[in-house]
């Protein structure tokens, strides 16, 4: 894989930003300056002569505002609204206690949680716990977690199991009015009633235990109830004989997804029901069971589920890769669980963010996992700070140096936004760059350092021009390179990121750099499985980095930026530590590091990047 430095080696810098861009973008931006200085030249002109019309409003260059509530302003969920525009609204975001989160939960927790606050009410936060098979208090934990780190705080916290005696005793009303019975059918036999396997088997046709008197199936349900049938062999709803993780042995069987919901959401008051498309056929038993129960009957609507392509969201299949030790965790930087996400350093405002651009309608997003990184970079483009940082250092000896050595430079966090401010970097006669911005031999088309050869070094008046270097005899590589400042040359043709030595308060730091787990766009159809598809480069780290000593004013101001869940300072963990290291990527600060041990993810790679290794 070549070097992530080498991947940039033709950047070139624009002076009036400080950025490192390819040459096709600073001619791209050049001819769009010499066009606006040509408006300014028209707009005297103008001036100059009364009878002219007076000059339109001078264009902008600064990047549109994105309004964070445009999907609930038009399109889908206006819509929603207007069918049942009813005040104050209540929403739920109703998960599974029984695994992680990930990026698809997202845009739920996004449009419940956003459609509640922007009209003015409130969300409901509740646990459907009732497969208690698979309930752990680490999920509970997690989930809230998750919402508040998105920015959320929910209007309550509650649990389906909390109304299981409510939901039973419905049930039993549903018997007393002969809409429900006691089932002892086997699996074979509902397909058939059902027409088969695909329908075509023959006439749909009604269960013999329909037929059954109102006390008979009384009596059978609360046989149910006490623990009489053995599992599945009888079923109003689901039956199951193991302990439910909150309300242990209590209840011998459990409602269904269709019957909890519906009637849980009416107890809270739920206005309008958000979930997503496959729900659409449930839509029909959730108006039926409300109206014939005779309770509250909220609205449900329905809009089309997030996933992402080039990755696996399965519970099954990532449980696979942590136990195969194919991945730290669930919460591994390259999963796609929120847990993920967040350790990897995605700020939680670029996820609202991306999930407002996509929209909300009826149809499935499925979307590449470069469209979501792209809109994660253009956020961190305009809301981190920038620092040098070097993956592959190797030292040079500036030996003309001494009038420089030890003194301050001071430089800006971010040359487009001044709020960010500055910090003083302390220059030393010995500085570091990355083992890919040197040749041993000059070529042409090699515009960074080689012997002979001038390099400028981002923020330092005078370019730097290499007349030797030592090489380790065992392993070939540079161990140093001896440079002087060439004073005399005013433009070189390429800068450069560096950093001082240690003893100037630069860093020694681990660079972990994270590319697509899956070498496929669908590992889930990969020949031999999604195990064998896994990127045996989708982690390289780079042990030996050096980071400049900006990185502690950086950490110390975190989060950047405040949003969302980390809305203050202090406010977030070391992934809310975010910068953009020049000519590399943007990294955030991993729960690895410790006060003597800095760990770095890289979170995107820069625009420059894209599609390079």
């Amino acid at each position: 894989m070549a070097d992530l430095a080498e991947s940039t080696a033709k950047l070139q810098l624009d002076e009036e930003t400080g950025e490192m861009v390819s040459k096709g973008e600073l001619k791209k931006r050049q001819k769009k300056r010499e066009k606006a200085k040509a408006k300014v030249a028209a707009k005297s002109e103008e001036k100059a002569n009364p009878a002219k019309p007076a000059p339109k409003p001078k264009a902008t260059t600064e990047e549109p505002t994105i309004d964070p509530d445009q999907m609930f302003k038009a399109g889908f969920l206006d819509d929603v609204f207007k069918i049942r525009p009813m005040k104050p609204v209540f929403t739920r975001f109703p998960p599974e206690p029984n695994g992680f989160l990930h990026i698809g939960h997202a845009k739920a927790i996004a449009i419940n949680f956003g459609f509640a606050r922007f009209h003015g009410g409130q969300c409901y936060l509740r646990y459907d716990d009732t497969n208690p098979e698979a309930e752990e208090q680490v999920y509970f934990d997690a989930i809230l977690e998750m919402v508040e780190w998105l920015g959320f705080k929910p209007y309550k916290i509650t649990y389906s199991s909390d109304k299981f005696q409510k939901l039973y005793d419905l049930a039993e009303k549903l018997i007393e009015l002969e809409r429900a019975y006691v089932c002892q059918c086997n699996d074979t036999e509902i397909k058939l009633q059902r027409g088969g396997e695909k329908g075509t088997a023959g006439p749909r046709y009604r269960c013999k235990h329909a037929e059954q008197s109102v006390e008979d199936n009384l009596k059978k349900f609360r046989d149910m109830r006490d623990g009489h049938y053995k599992p599945q062999e009888a079923f109003l709803r689901m039956k199951q004989d193991t302990p439910h993780f909150r309300t242990g042995y209590k209840w011998k069987i459990y409602p269904t997804y269709d019957f909890t919901h519906c009637l849980c959401d009416s107890f809270e008051g739920i206005t309008h029901s958000l979930c997503t498309t496959e729900f659409v056929q449930s839509r029909v038993s959730y108006e039926w069971l409300n109206k014939t129960l005779g309770v509250y009957e909220p609205m449900q609507r329905e809009y089309g589920r997030l996933s992402i392509t080039g990755t696996i969201l399965s519970k099954r299949k990532i449980l696979k890769l942590v136990e195969e030790k194919v991945v730290r965790g669930w919460n591994d930087p390259r999963l796609y669980t929120l847990i993920g996400i967040k350790r990897r350093g995605v700020p939680p405002g670029a996820i609202l963010e991306f999930v407002n651009e996509l929209g909300v309608t009826t149809t499935n997003s499925v979307i590449e996992i470069k469209r979501f990184e792209q809109a994660v970079r253009k956020y961190l483009e305009r809301t981190v700070p920038r620092l040098m940082l070097v993956l592959d250092p190797v030292p040079v000896v500036i030996e003309d140096a001494d009038d420089l050595d030890g003194k301050p430079l001071t430089i800006p966090f971010s040359p487009k936004d001044p709020k960010m401010g500055t910090h003083d970097l302390e220059f030393s006669k010995t500085v570091y760059i990355d083992r890919s911005d040197f040749r041993e031999e000059d070529d042409p088309t090699f515009f960074r350092l080689a012997p002979g050869k001038t390099v400028g070094l981002l923020q330092v008046p005078y370019p730097i021009k290499a007349v030797s270097f030592t090489k380790d005899d065992a392993t070939g590589k540079v161990t140093e390179i001896r440079a002087v400042f060439d004073r005399e040359k005013k433009k070189p043709k390429a800068y450069i990121q560096w950093v001082p030595s240690e003893e100037a308060g630069s860093r020694r730091a681990e660079a972990r750099v994270y590319n697509s787990l899956f070498k496929s766009n669908n590992p889930n159809d990969a020949s031999g499985g999604f195990l064998d598809d896994v990127n045996p480069e989708s982690e390289i780290v780079y042990p030996n980095a050096l980071i400049e000593s900006g990185f502690n004013e950086v950490k110390r101001r975190a989060p950047w930026p405040e949003a969302a869940g980390e809305s203050e300072l202090g406010k977030g963990g070391p992934e809310s530590v975010r910068f953009q290291a020049m000519r590399i990527a943007y990294f955030a600060l991993d729960s690895d590091s410790t006060d003597d041990r800095i760990v770095l993810n890289r979170i995107v790679p820069l625009k420059e990047d894209v599609g390079k290794s």
